[in-house]
This record gives C-alpha cells, sequence and structure tokens, in this order.
C-alpha cells in the first residue's frame, strides 16, 4: 500500500506529514479548556496569553500549531479570525484549526492564509456533510475519528469499518484526496483500561498498511488521571511510531517526551545522518550554556 504525505503550508513555510518524514508534533497549548484565567481574558479581548504559548511552543519543536478558541460566552467565529491572523504574524509554522462549530471553522480557515489542517469530523453522517465541504472549499487537510452516533468503538475492527466509511465518503462524496485525510485512531486513558494501548497499537498499524494513510491524537489522553504522565507519553509515542503514528497534537513544553520522539525519529531512519538529532542537542547546549 502507497504511503501517503499530508502538506500543509503557512504563507511562507511547507510542513509534510508522512511514514518516512520525521515525526510531526503538533503543538496543543493555544487551546483555553481549563484554563479559566485565559478564558476570562479572551472574553475581555486580551489575547496576549496567546503570544505567549505561540512562543513556548515554538521554543519547544513545535512543527505545527493548534489553535482553538471555544470559550462560553464568546463568539468563536470571531474569536477564533483574530486568534488565526494574530498567530501568523507571529510565527510561520502551518495551523491546525480545531473547533466543532461550522460557523467557527469558516471564519478561522478564511482569515488563514496557507493550507490549515482542520481538527476535527467523526464519522456520523451529519458531521461530515456539514464539515467537508468546508474542508473542500477552502483546500484543508481534515483530521477524521472514527467513531459515530453509537459509540466510541473499543474494538480495532470496528474503528477500521468507520475508517473505510471515512475516506469512502470523503473521496467519493466530496472529492477530497485520500492524501489530505489524516486519521486519529483514539488514544484512550490506560489508566481506565490498560488493554486500550494494544487496542490503539493494532488500529494504528492496521489503517497504515490497509490505507497508507497518516495519523495523529491527543497523546496526552494515554496518561490521563496518572502519576509520572511524561515518562508514560515518553513511552507510548515511540512505540506508537513504529505502529505507523506520524504526527501527535501535544504540548511541546515537555523536553522528555519532545527528547523521546526525536530519538525514535532518529533509530527509525527518519532523521537523515542525524541531523535534527545533533541540531537539537547543539541548540540544548547552548541554551545551558546562556544560563550560566
Amino acid at each position: 500500500m502507497r504511503r501517503h504525505h499530508t502538506r500543509l503550508r503557512s504563507a511562507s513555510k511547507e510542513v509534510v506529514i508522512g511514514h518516512d518524514r520525521p515525526f510531526c508534533i503538533i503543538g496543543e497549548r493555544i487551546n483555553p479548556t481549563g484554563r479559566r484565567i485565559f478564558q476570562e481574558q479572551l472574553r475581555e479581548g486580551d489575547m496576549s496569553a496567546i503570544e505567549r504559548d505561540v512562543a513556548a511552543q515554538v521554543a519547544g519543536g513545535a512543527d505545527v500549531l493548534d489553535v482553538n478558541m471555544g470559550v462560553p460566552l464568546t463568539d468563536e467565529a470571531e474569536l477564533l479570525s483574530k486568534a488565526v491572523t494574530m498567530i501568523q504574524s507571529l510565527t510561520d509554522l502551518p495551523i491546525c484549526i480545531d473547533s466543532s462549530v461550522v460557523e467557527a471553522l469558516d471564519a478561522g480557515l478564511a482569515a488563514y492564509q496557507g493550507r490549515a489542517l482542520v481538527n476535527s469530523v467523526t464519522a456520523e453522517d451529519d458531521r461530515l456533510a456539514a464539515i467537508l465541504p468546508l474542508v473542500k472549499k477552502y483546500d484543508a487537510a481534515i483530521i477524521a475519528l472514527p467513531n459515530d452516533h453509537d459509540e466510541i468503538p473499543m474494538e480495532s475492527g470496528k474503528r477500521l469499518e468507520l475508517v473505510r466509511k471515512i475516506v469512502r465518503v470523503a473521496t467519493e462524496e466530496y472529492g477530497i484526496a485520500i492524501e489530505d485525510i489524516v486519521i486519529d485512531p483514539l488514544a484512550m486513558p490506560i489508566g481506565a483500561d490498560t488493554t486500550v494501548g494494544n487496542t490503539f497499537f493494532e488500529t494504528v498499524s492496521g489503517i497504515r498498511d490497509e490505507f497508507g494513510l497518516n495519523m495523529t491524537c491527543g497523546a496526552s489522553n494515554t496518561s490521563f488521571g496518572l502519576p509520572g504522565r511524561h515518562a508514560l507519553g515518553a513511552a507510548f509515542l515511540p512505540m506508537a511510531m513504529t505502529a505507523g503514528l506520524t504526527s501527535a497534537i501535544m504540548d511541546a513544553r515537555t523536553p522528555q517526551i519532545v527528547e523521546a520522539v526525536k530519538a525514535a525519529d532518529l533509530i527509525l531512519d527518519h532523521d537523515e545522518w542525524s541531523g535534527n538529532w545533533i541540531a537539537a542537542h547543539r541548540a540544548k547546549q547552548a541554551a545551558a550554556a546562556a544560563v550560566t
């Protein structure tokens, strides 16, 4: 099976997600969920925290920035449009536009200069019909989750069935290129059920082998509720990479996890001549020397 490349662009930079490319880190921090002070600031029109979040994710090694402006009692479409414009004035990294509100996605995509990743759509018929036309209109790529009205499937076989549906509907009914479909295979908390890790890996390898699609996930989901979350993340992502995971939505401010990903890239022959690993090591040495 051919393995696909998903191309994202800002106004001046392209990032390619692929099975033969370095793992794509999608910085997740620009999100007000669970951040009360940030939410209050956004309601008051204060977007200064976004600048700090962008700087921290870029410094941590993010390749793409996820932006979510889902704040209750605000105009999410207006907020997302302003945030996208602001972020593009601060960095040349491509953006993953994250919203469940169709009007907000439309506003964010309209404001974006480049080729965005949209986060996300499920296999439910009404969600596909609402979001895929926007993806096609703005020539974006899409993250799709294999769950539907009935359930979040706990078996890899059921998830693969829903991936087949998503691919069929997106490509045949909406004319979206298969390489522009990125699947989230549904990382679940292992603290609640220790079998879900193996189910995730089986799903990832199945999607890679049948479709050659790129995949992403919310990397912190697996460690939710457990102590030592960074150690778990640093083990989980390299294991997922060997199964075929090509990106993750994660906090780039966690060096332990970022370094584990970079090490896995090198070992999996996704870092030619060790260039990225050596450059990151030298940057770390330079930062330490600057402090002393």
